[in-house]
């Protein structure tokens, strides 16, 4: 066991046996039910005590300043954070007069659960009333992956060995009150009570709301119906004013019997649609969802997940933390993606306000490959709003001084909204990371409509983008000077090694495309000088290289900058950029996640083994994993160079980076990236998952604290299944044709029937350091350590 949690460890599930206010945020994140669409945090039905009362509507978002203490050309003039729009989920319950709060009274017995295979949240309170009374409350919540727009709660209380009268309030409650949460009062005052009254409207079982936000004008609308089941003499009752549409339900219940209401929520937005179509948007989703019951939605829902796990489930035997982790953070990725139809998947999914909601590079490149190999059509989608934003991105470019397209560092619709520029404007990959998901997309899907309609768009535009940005130098190189890669630490610097790998995979990806697509590139202006000169640049790419070291630079000369003095660094003044300048960590040896080495992940054909060894020790010497995106890829890259119990560890650390709240920031949201990294740790690290120029690649190994890994992958029109044991693997297609792939170097054709395949013998590797007091979180965590 990995230190102390407040969740039981199960294979299909998340379990709090007992309610913790201290932990109340952690928990509401870890329990959000989201469709992509809909985000619900994990509140107690009452509302209150909360951690962060929290009801997300994908992009659904407000303008917030962006101060400067100096201005600049090109600086974004303002920013976008997401709204914690109408809350649906309330449902007060007062047992003759007494309001239930666990804080007050005595609970006897309160369990939540999260399950992964029916999509359900529920909850069982034993509670007794300072006056001693005891009623026993059951809820159940869903957000429908079926149903876009739908959620909905089943709520039942029984009462006790007394006669009790209950009044339930169930409620639509806009712009309530939030913690503070920003150092500067004018983003404060900006977000404060956002949403402006429009319209509200009740009827016997339910009423409606519509709001708009005054910067962005955007509208929503919420509504509610009711499935009323109680005792004879029951009355239900509705009201609306313009923050609140309440149902009142009012009955006696006799011992041992129970008074259930279904609630059904539903929820739409529109930047263009009049308040009218909002409002018969959300009224015509309601009424689908009543057609449809309780029963029915719960039949959708387990049928949607029956039909996600048979093509991604992933089996850990040996841990089984880390199999309850994989399988949290594959049904957390999926809510996140599964109806964001048109929209972005924020690195914080709908599970919180961390990052104001934004979209980062995390999702092409540790969200989309996963679910690339798992839900297609929600990888296809996200970038499919990528092309969406292109005219944007085209239009910061040209702001920029450059051709084709530069995507924003941060986002929500489409618009830069990072302040700081190193870290931002400079970080330029972003472009070639969106290139990447493309190539690796279509990869594992083989869909040439997706390639022709949306993937050439994006990938032109972006090959533009570096053949304007890099250039020619006096040697015949292909340089890109001055950007930031994924190390946040060294900043503008010249032929970030990461950078210049991603932009030639880029160059090359848009020729190839657009030459297996010559009209449609016409029609773009792409002609074959374009297309020659793409390629020009990428067989030119600079790729700096330390011969006296034997290691690949980061960055031009960044092996030759200072060491960071990491032994005279104590553990409190970590993460270092909220303890050091910027200027200092500039100027050193030091890197905050992995660069260079996911590097090496992605791009693994320019890199022989030789050289990935040598590589992978030097930057773990200097990586202090300050992000949580670092250490999946650095377990990854373990596992392929033979350190497998540095990658076992790396792969808990990623894994129980929220069920653990190991950063002491998952109340703000999960981190969508790292739950992906979970899944990456498996099936990229231990299975050894590579896409290459030669096809579909598996070069498998386990560690020894793990006896079994199995995973599903899904491979243009085909599941595959993967099964590795110590010694050999084994490899059987469930459905579609044969499959030619690689298994350690040595092709197979793997059908119907199971092909094993024995696993070659690592060689002895010397082993690796890490900066001292930056080792693997979990080995400290398993001796007892602190956090």
């Amino acid at each position: 066991m990995i230190g102390d949690s407040p969740f039981a460890v199960e294979p299909w599930a998340v379990r709090e046996p007992s309610v913790d206010l201290d932990r109340l945020g952690v928990s509401e994140s870890v329990f959000t039910l989201s469709n992509g669409h809909i985000g619900l945090r994990g509140n107690l039905d009452e509302g209150e005590p909360h951690g962060l009362p929290g009801t997300y509507l994908n992009s659904f978002c407000e303008l917030r300043p962006l101060p400067y203490a100096e201005g600049g050309y090109g600086y974004p003039e303002s920013g976008q954070a997401i709204v914690n729009v109408t809350n649906g989920k309330l449902i007060r319950l007062l047992v003759d007069d007494e309001p239930l709060d666990v804080r007050y009274g005595q609970v006897v017995e309160h369990e939540r659960v999260l399950d992964f295979r029916t999509g359900l949240l529920t909850r069982d309170l034993h509670w007794v009333s300072p006056a001693g009374k005891a009623v026993r409350l059951r809820s159940e919540r869903l957000v429908s992956l079926v149903q876009r727009s739908i959620a909905a709660i089943s709520y039942t209380v029984t009462a006790g060995d007394e006669p009790v009268q209950l009044v339930l309030q169930s409620e639509l409650f806009a712009n309530e009150d939030l913690p503070a949460a920003e150092d500067d009062p004018r983003i404060e005052a900006a977000l404060a009570r956002p949403l402006v009254p429009e319209v509200h409207t009740d009827n016997t079982t339910g009423a409606t709301l519509l709001h708009s936000l005054r910067g962005t004008g955007l509208r929503m609308a919420a509504a509610t119906d009711h499935d009323v089941h109680g005792p004879a003499g029951t009355e239900t009752h509705s009201s609306s004013s313009e923050n609140i549409g309440r149902t009142t339900v009012i009955c006696r219940l006799a011992p041992g019997r129970s008074l259930r209401i279904v609630k059904y929520l539903a929820y739409g937005w529109s930047s263009r649609r009049s308040m009218p179509a909002l409002n018969d948007q959300v009224r015509a989703a309601l009424t689908a969802a009543r057609y449809t019951g309780w029963d029915g939605l719960l039949d959708e829902q387990r049928a949607y997940l029956d039909e996600f796990w048979a093509g991604a489930d992933v089996e850990v035997e040996g841990d089984p933390q880390l199999q309850q982790a994989v399988r949290f953070g594959l049904f957390h990725v999926l809510q996140a993606g599964a109806r964001a139809e048109g929209r972005a998947i924020p690195a914080k999914g709908l599970t919180g306000p961390g990052y104001d909601g934004h979209t980062f590079w995390d999702t092409e490149t540790f969200v989309l490959p996963m679910l690339s190999h798992t839900v297609p059509d929600a990888a296809a989608h996200a970038l499919r709003w990528r092309r969406e934003t292109l005219p944007l991105a085209l239009e910061r470019a040209q702001q920029l001084g450059f051709e084709g397209a530069a995507f924003p560092w941060r986002t929500i619709r489409g618009q830069e909204c990072s302040g700081y520029w190193p870290a931002g404007t400079a970080a330029l990959h972003v472009n070639a990371d969106i290139a990447d998901a493309v190539l690796r997309h279509v990869g594992a899907t083989g869909d040439d409509e997706f390639e022709r309609t949306v993937g050439l768009e994006l990938l032109t535009a972006t090959a533009r983008l570096w053949r304007s940005v890099g250039h020619h130098d006096g040697d015949g190189g292909f340089r890109i000077d001055g950007v930031t890669g994924p190390d946040e630490y060294s900043a503008i610097a010249d032929n970030n090694l990461f950078t210049n790998l991603m932009a030639q995979r880029n160059l090359r990806g848009a020729a190839d495309v657009c030459r297996r697509h010559p009209d449609e590139a016409a029609e773009l202006g792409v002609g074959h000088e374009e297309i020659a000169s793409w390629q020009d640049a990428a067989d030119a790419m600079v790729l700096p290289f330390d011969a006296k070291r034997g290691v690949h630079a980061q960055s031009e000369n960044f092996t030759e900058h200072a060491l960071w003095d990491f032994g005279g660094t104590p553990p409190e003044k970590y993460p270092l950029l909220l303890h050091f300048p910027y200027l200092d960590l500039y100027r050193k040896q030091v890197v905050k996640q992995a660069d260079l080495v996911l590097a090496m992940q992605l791009c693994p054909e320019a890199f022989s083994p030789e050289q990935k060894q040598r590589n992978f020790a030097y930057y773990e010497q200097i990586t202090v994993r300050d992000s949580s995106l670092s250490a999946a890829t650095q377990g990854v890259l373990a596992a392929e160079t033979g350190h497998l119990g540095l990658a076992y560890e790396y792969l808990c650390e990623t894994g129980m980076l929220d069920l653990h709240d190991l950063a002491g920031n998952t109340e703000h949201g999960l981190h969508l990236a790292a739950l992906s990294g979970v899944w990456s740790g498996v099936v990229a690290g231990f299975g050894g998952l590579r896409h290459l120029a030669a096809g579909l690649s598996f070069a498998p190994r386990l560690p020894e604290e793990l006896s079994r890994i199995a995973f599903m992958i899904r491979w243009r029109g085909r599941r595959l299944r993967v099964e590795v044991h110590p010694g050999e693997a084994r490899y059987r297609l469930i459905d579609g044709a044969d499959l030619e792939l690689l298994h350690h170097g040595e092709r197979l054709t793997v059908g119907k029937a199971e092909v094993t395949a024995g696993i070659p013998a690592f060689g002895p590797v010397e082993p690796v350091r890490q900066p001292v007091g930056r080792e693997p979180l979990v080995r400290r965590l398993r001796a007892g350590g602190s956090s």
